[in-house]
């Protein structure tokens, strides 16, 4: 990561060079943690998950030199194959518990849950979460459990789900309508995949949480009137690339008190943005409910039901703001890897054509035929699988001693649950690295199983939204299967980097089109 070069000239250059007196805390400090770290890992006591020592960890820098990569599951899960399922690492101050095996993971998430319930949060993801306001990222407790209790019973819940279905019917049959136009004026061009989908997704989520899709609104604190793509710029693709931003002071926090201010002006000024443009659209639909005009949407029972009186403003709009950013992100992660793999692969893709034809025959697919579709489904895990949406779980603290995978892990460590490493688990799959969508088709495996490739995580803390993301991209991808042929264009199939500590592609998915006859 590029801030490992700015932290190494940091204490080399400006900290240790620095006043005497500077340099005395700094070598203070250095004693501190050196010893602390010696006695803790060499402790007789505690029997603790091995330490890679992999190109020789530094004093006080740890094992951050490793981990430059932005990669951090891909190096995670190298280590691995050496270190066995689960290790230590030093990340400056903090000590790194890494577990990647689905039995080690599930035994933190479920087990082990009481001692690991807490989150342990980046500088940015402080700011951008309001300090834990969100579901997703608040620690499990009194309110988490009521606003998820909220999110369920008004938007992601089965129920919910089969009240909001028009909505998504309506996507579909907008994206095809995009597609076959396309494919009408410009048969020859490949169609930019992320260019249909984003948008239909970001105007979903408005229409679930808002009740309308917002094409434009002014924004006073601003002082402009935005376009949706502005909208969606703010609240999505700004906020994602923010909580990826690394700030050396996270894995040195005795030496918070240095200013970094470039980082610190960058994550407020998109955590500004982002609220200025949340009350704008928030104080709209107050107008409307002020009006008597109600709509079945996510703010219309915030803000009316009797449940959420104690909920603040703040906390408010930020579980607004979280079902749209999670709604436009993730699914659209997996249904534009879903599609690659199909195009690159024209004999699953016609298998999966004639699944469709034998159970929907001339009618559009809908929610109703999934549970008649196990090949389209194993294609969903199969996809969720190689290409998780989150490759490592946001950081879990330990705030009490407790065990994991037979180790001792002492209170203050933090957990690192690497999904990547545990999809890639050599002893679970088969040739892990290929994507092979007939491994979900075998006997041992639950289609009704959700969590079975730990992408929507275990336990108490299973994501909220897994019922809203299976059905929307299943349908999605069976839909673009049942009416069009895929084919990549040229040089498509190597663009597989992907985009920082997630693995969304890096760049959008170009792909030829042909209608089914």
């Amino acid at each position: 990561m590029a801030s490992v070069r700015d932290i190494l000239e940091l204490l080399t250059r400006e900290t240790l060079a620095s006043a005497v007196a500077l340099g005395g805390f700094s070598v203070l400090l250095f004693i501190f943690f050196l010893g602390k770290s010696n006695s803790f890992f060499k402790s007789k006591h505690c029997k603790l998950p091995p330490v890679p020592e992999v190109g020789g960890r530094l004093p006080l820098i740890g094992n951050l030199l490793q981990l430059k990569e932005k990669k951090p599951y891909k190096t995670f899960t190298q280590w691995a194959e050496q270190y066995g399922p689960i290790y230590s690492i030093r990340t400056g101050a903090s000590t790194v518990v890494v577990l990647n095996t689905a039995d080690v993971a599930k035994e933190a998430m479920v087990t082990r849950y009481s001692s690991i319930s807490s989150r342990k949060l980046s500088n940015a993801l402080t700011v951008l979460t309001s300090n834990k306001c969100i579901v997703a990222m608040s620690d499990y407790n009194d309110f988490h459990r009521m606003t998820k209790k909220h999110i369920l019973a008004n938007l992601l819940g089965a129920n919910a789900q089969k009240q909001h279905r028009c909505h998504k019917e309506a996507m579909m049959d907008n994206m095809s309508k995009q597609l076959k136009e396309h494919v009408k004026t410009s048969p020859n061009e490949a169609v930019n995949f992320r260019n249909i989908f984003a948008p239909e997704l970001f105007g979903l989520a408005l229409k679930l949480v808002l009740g309308e899709v917002v094409n434009s609104i002014y924004v006073e604190q601003l002082g402009k009137t935005l376009t949706k793509e502005e909208i969606y710029r703010i609240l999505v693709l700004d906020l994602m690339e923010g909580a990826i931003e690394v700030d050396w002071r996270d894995f040195f926090p005795y030496l918070k008190w240095i200013p970094n201010k470039s980082y610190e002006e960058k994550i407020r000024g998109i955590d500004f943005r982002r609220k200025a443009v949340m009350r704008a659209l928030i104080d709209k639909q107050k107008k409307r409910i002020a009006s008597g005009k109600e709509v079945n949407c996510y703010i219309d029972y915030l803000l009316s039901s009797p449940e959420t009186k104690e909920l603040t403003e703040e906390q408010i709009l930020m579980l607004l703001w979280e079902p749209i950013i999670e709604t436009s992100d993730t699914t659209l992660v997996t249904s534009e890897w879903a599609i690659y793999e199909l195009a690159k692969d024209k004999s699953r893709q016609e298998r999966l054509s004639e699944e469709l034809q034998n159970v929907c025959g001339p009618n559009n697919l809908t929610e109703d035929h999934l549970s008649k579709l196990p090949y389209l489904g194993a294609i969903f895990h199969e996809t969720l699988r190689k290409h998780s949406p989150v490759p490592i779980v946001p950081l879990r603290y330990v705030h009490e001693d407790t065990q994991v995978g037979g180790y001792h892990i002492p209170a203050g460590s933090e957990i690192a649950i690497n999904i990547y490493g545990c999809n890639m688990d050599k002893n679970k799959w088969e040739d892990p690295s290929e994507w092979k969508p007939e491994r979900f088709l075998d006997e041992s495996y639950d289609n009704a199983d959700l969590y079975k490739t730990m992408a929507f995580g275990a336990g108490k803390r299973v994501c909220a939204g897994s019922l809203q993301a299976t059905s929307i991209a299943c349908v999605a991808v069976g839909r673009f299967v049942q009416e069009f042929e895929w084919e990549l264009s040229e040089g498509e199939e190597d663009n597989v980097d992907t985009l920082g500590l997630t693995t969304h592609k890096r760049y959008p998915l170009n792909v030829k089109i042909k209608p089914r006859n």
